[in-house]
């Protein structure tokens, strides 16, 4: 199966990702190479294998303690923008 170069655009746009024209380039090969193994995976002849069940009787838990947290001025050291005691970042929805 191939993936032309428009799938790997459509799929960057909703990724939010800009790419390069080589990375559009090295994507496009690696995503239908991945497409073609997943097509050579359907092809196996799973009729007689029973299904993989984990069995695990409990799921370990811990208790929920909170722990120290980061001083908030090394919090906003870190941000690339801060605003008000919030992270400012892109608006990715429209509001109408």
């Amino acid at each position: 199966m191939s993936i032309d170069r428009e799938t790997v655009l459509k799929v960057a746009q909703l990724a939010r990702l800009e790419l390069t024209e080589e990375e559009i380039e090295i994507y496009t090969k690696q995503l239908g190479d991945i497409l073609e193994f997943v097509q050579q995976i359907q092809e196996v002849d799973t009729e007689n294998v029973e299904p993989f069940v984990l069995d695990v009787p409990n799921t370990p838990m811990r208790e929920d303690i909170p722990g120290p947290t980061l001083p908030k001025e090394e919090i906003e050291k870190n941000a690339p923008e801060f605003e008000n005691g919030y992270f400012v970042v892109p608006r990715i929805f429209e509001v109408e």
